[in-house]
């Protein structure tokens, strides 16, 4: 991953996942270390799971 853009993690309008499974996915993507500078959260107009970068605060 680069750090400059957002990263689809799952297309909520392709998958076959249950919600239940969507959300433990989430959880499981907030804990992996590649993960652990983004924002994990859903995304209404891509209708996905995104990971953004988390912005730095100077």
């Amino acid at each position: 991953m680069d750090g400059n853009s957002d990263v689809v993690l799952i297309d909520i309008k392709s998958t076959t996942l249950t919600l239940g499974e969507v959300l433990a996915k989430v959880e499981e993507y907030k804990a992996m270390p590649e993960y652990r500078d983004y924002e994990i959260f859903l995304d209404g107009d891509r209708y996905a799971i995104v990971a953004r970068p988390r912005a730095v605060r100077k």
